[in-house]
């Protein structure tokens, strides 16, 4: 595996990221979010290296717990959520869905969401007060679009909201 060079800048960037100020939001009475989210790990540094995914899972509970007290004196309705993929620590992300002109999918529902079976991952039990949030899964499949004969891969998707959502998934 290749060395991580530059961690420190790196974290210090990352530290900046996970705080809602980082972020050019619109939170007048006029603005709306159509899936809006923001991967804090874009190039799936967190696949290789347990410490570094742990990181990136904690900023972005940080990033969900102030995008929420923002969106609460915001004061329209929305839904708020984490989705973390078991496959690709670059897929991870926060998701803010509200009405939007776009298209008429608010609330939007996931009718495939279960509930997790076995244990969650040990860079989610590391998590603070995660009694307080609804974990669930969402299998996903995707293509590989590079290859000759596109084949199938299954993903699974750990969706974690609050627990006290007017408008759950």
């Amino acid at each position: 595996m290749k060395k991580f060079r530059g961690k420190r800048r790196y974290f210090r960037q990352l530290h900046a990221e996970q705080h809602l100020s980082a972020h050019a939001l619109d939170f007048s009475s006029d603005s709306w979010f159509d899936f809006w989210h923001i991967h804090l790990d874009f190039h799936g540094r967190g696949n290789g290296h347990l410490k570094i995914r742990k990181a990136h899972v904690r900023a972005l509970f940080q990033l969900m717990d102030e995008l929420d007290a923002a969106l609460k004196e915001w004061a329209q309705p929305y839904q708020l959520w984490i989705e973390l993929s078991r496959l690709d620590a670059g897929l991870d992300a926060v998701f803010i869905h509200t009405n939007n002109p776009n298209d008429n999918n608010f609330p939007f529902t996931n009718p495939t969401l279960t509930e997790p079976m076995g244990r969650l991952p040990y860079y989610l039990q590391t998590i603070d007060g995660l009694e307080q949030y609804q974990i669930r899964l969402s299998k996903r499949i995707t293509y590989d679009a590079f290859d000759d004969d596109p084949e199938e891969i299954m993903d699974h998707i750990l969706v974690i909201e609050r627990g006290d959502r007017k408008h759950p998934l």
